[in-house]
């Protein structure tokens, strides 16, 4: 069948019942408030009496033709109250009609198990002002977290040591790392570069922005790369910048209030 606008979405129906403690009357209370007999669907002892020929309802009065006795089963559906909706009723889906194993993210097999909390830290670092000009070094002062208005961080963060940044747990970190050059004149290749270690000792490159001038009058650039560090060991992976190919009158761009030579590092799993 077609529709107008999107299509209906599948309905379930959920009906509501009231058990009664039977006694010697006529007389009993409804839960909920009901127009006529019509609206509830009665039964004594297992068997539907007819609605006005056997019960009459108003509100929340239920009136009996017959008195029950204390020994009687009776309960009653509430008709009028069937509500649709597009979720099943509360118990009504099993793990049968999902395949029998209900797997969830990261293996589990229940909604208490095997849940990562999403992205569970983020931070942003930063250098304060002109750094490392004319020299291939390691950049090993004036960094700072940011501490701009705004600005806001998730989780734990990174400690820094003299350049050298740990990491507070284990997992897969995503560096995203940005360098503002101020380029001397006829400086054709200046490196910064992001080196990691995993034993704590002896660091590699593993990502790298490369700018040049070839003119004869000292010029601004910015370039970006990116990093995903597999980080097993707190204790022995971590990393720092430096730069390498700095001809004099080139040097690294910092700032107190905005970003401009600095880093974004992302926990984004589990190792």
């Amino acid at each position: 069948m077609a529709y107008i606008g999107n299509t209906p979405a599948e309905k379930y129906s959920a009906f509501q019942k009231q058990d009664f403690t039977t006694s010697a009357t006529t007389s009993y209370t409804l839960d909920n408030p009901v127009a006529n007999a019509n609206e509830l669907a009665l039964f004594i002892n297992f068997v539907r009496q007819e609605p006005t020929s056997s019960y009459s309802a108003s509100g929340t009065s239920l009136t009996l033709t017959e008195a029950t006795s204390s020994s009687d089963d009776m309960y009653c559906v509430y008709l009028g109250k069937a509500v649709q909706t597009v979720t099943p009723a509360s118990g009504s889906v099993t793990n049968a009609m999902l395949g029998e194993t209900i797997t969830v993210a990261k293996g589990g097999t229940g909604l208490t198990s095997g849940f990562a909390n999403g992205i569970t830290m983020a931070d942003q670092w930063r250098l304060t002002t002109t750094t490392n000009s004319g020299t291939d070094a390691d950049v090993t002062s004036n960094w700072e977290r940011n501490d701009t208005s705004g600005y806001s961080s998730i989780g734990t963060g990174l400690t820094e040591s003299s350049g050298i940044f740990s990491f507070p747990q284990t997992g897969i970190y995503y560096i995203i790392f940005n360098a503002r050059l101020q380029l001397g004149a006829s400086d054709t290749s200046a490196n910064f570069d992001l080196e990691i270690t995993t034993d704590n000792s002896s660091y590699d490159i593993v990502a790298q922005t490369g700018q040049g001038n070839g003119s004869t009058s000292a010029t601004v650039n910015s370039s970006i790369n990116f990093f995903l560090f597999d980080v097993t060991n707190v204790t022995t992976h971590k990393f720092k910048f430096a730069t390498t190919s700095f001809a004099s009158g080139t040097f690294l761009s910092g700032s107190t209030d905005r970003q401009r030579t600095g880093f974004t590092v992302i926990r984004i799993g589990d190792t």
